[in-house]
């Protein structure tokens, strides 16, 4: 279907995806996109991204910015949006909130099941066409460090809209494991993004065509392309997934390479290629399809339905450009799947599809990839856990 320009649809109404994408029909042009690190940079060159210590190596990456801890955090009583009216300040006196500082080496601890609020290092002065969505960080994410961006006035987690100037806090709640956090951790990530950038699925087909995106099996586009899950491995008898263990040590998010995956995780197997998810567990899995995204792309994995089944997938979703490329060192890249199950058993299959990916156009090739220039942990991954785990596998 071909959706005709309108001169009256505003920047925000499309940064908030209140509408279907467009397609570029004769003569029309389509502008804008997922900003590509360089001109990240520019708009830190010229303060539209503001920060209290400077930007350091590594945090720009080839399609988004890395977001650190600021020096002072709050444990409160209860997630929130302030609303319209209040700035995130204003809300943390009625929320009991504990003061919780992070500005030391040995940073704090950040319990299971409990929720703070931390300021964010970046701060924002976006213009009125050009807004910004947040995700956790692959390496939050497979801990299951539930993490969302809270702007002042915000009516909506991890959405910046048009024109927005002011801080950022991160709500950050542990789900599975204890962890230790400082001043200038990396819990959260942003892109940004001016006019339209999502393909939709007749785009995608034509991309899938020319660039294949997902390998090994004929792609099914349904508001993007679907994802399934792996429970065959290589043979019946291979680790097809991780169960995290109740009551283990701490982790601190900071530390590469630093524990032992026993400690923290159970391999689990699937003789049946079937596996019981059990309520309130948390699971690392992997898809089938190996994912591709092309330079000029940026991809990102939401929920696919949330009436198929007891279950959630997507936590960290974003995929930079060059994930999965061959130029970059990613053939046959999978998607890790942060998988929490909900209130009741639920039989996964292998072969199920769990979740789907969206792309975006970006409004510029990057002069970096990912994988190639930024020593990236997770370019041609299968099952892989997170960074801080010294043995991961294949």
């Amino acid at each position: 279907m071909t959706h005709p320009v309108e001169d009256t649809v505003t920047d925000e109404a499309l940064a908030l995806d209140l509408l279907p994408p467009r397609r570029n029909g004769p003569g029309m042009k389509r502008a804008g996109g997922i900003l590509p690190g360089h001109e990240i940079a520019a708009l830190a060159a010229n303060g539209a991204i503001t920060a209290e210590r400077p930007l350091v190596d590594g945090q720009i990456q080839p399609a988004s910015l890395d977001l650190r801890l600021g020096a002072r955090a709050w444990r409160v009583r209860a997630s929130f949006l302030p609303g319209p009216h209040r700035k995130v300040a204003e809300c943390l006196p009625t929320l009991n909130a504990h003061a919780i500082d992070l500005d030391n080496e040995q940073g704090a601890v950040l319990e299971r099941n409990c929720v703070y609020i931390a300021e964010i290092e970046e701060s924002l002065a976006l213009s009125s066409s050009l807004a910004a969505a947040a995700n956790p960080k692959s390496s939050t994410g497979r801990l299951d460090v539930f993490t969302r961006v809270i702007t002042d006035r915000a009516d909506r987690f991890d959405l910046i809209k048009p024109g927005y100037a002011g801080k950022l806090y991160a709500e950050v709640s542990p789900r599975t494991f204890p962890v230790l956090a400082r001043r200038g951790s990396r819990l959260a990530q942003l892109r940004l993004r001016t006019g339209e950038a999502r393909l939709d699925d007749d785009e995608l087909a034509e991309l899938h065509a020319r660039e294949t995106l997902v390998a090994g099996l004929n792609p099914s586009f349904a508001t993007g392309i679907a994802v399934s899950v792996d429970l065959a491995g290589t043979n019946a008898s291979t680790v097809i997934g991780y169960r995290a263990k109740n009551h283990t040590g701490l982790i601190d998010v900071d530390r590469a390479d630093a524990y032992e995956v026993g400690d923290f995780w159970e391999a689990l197997t699937a003789p049946d290629r079937t596996l019981v998810l059990d309520p309130d567990q948390f699971y690392i899995l992997a898809s089938r399809e190996a994912v591709h995204v092309p330079p000029e792309y940026a991809a990102e994995m939401m929920p696919f339905d949330p009436l198929v089944g007891e279950f959630r997938v997507h936590y960290a979703g974003f995929f930079d450009p060059g994930f999965g490329h061959a130029a970059a060192g990613g053939h046959g890249s999978r998607a890790v799947l942060e998988v929490r199950s909900r209130d009741v058993p639920f039989i996964l299959e292998d072969g199920q599809t769990v979740a789907r990916l969206v792309y975006e156009r970006l409004s510029a090739r990057p002069k970096s990839l990912y994988g190639s220039d930024l020593g990236s942990h997770y370019q041609a991954q299968g099952l892989k856990l997170s960074k801080h785990f010294r043995t991961h596998a294949a």
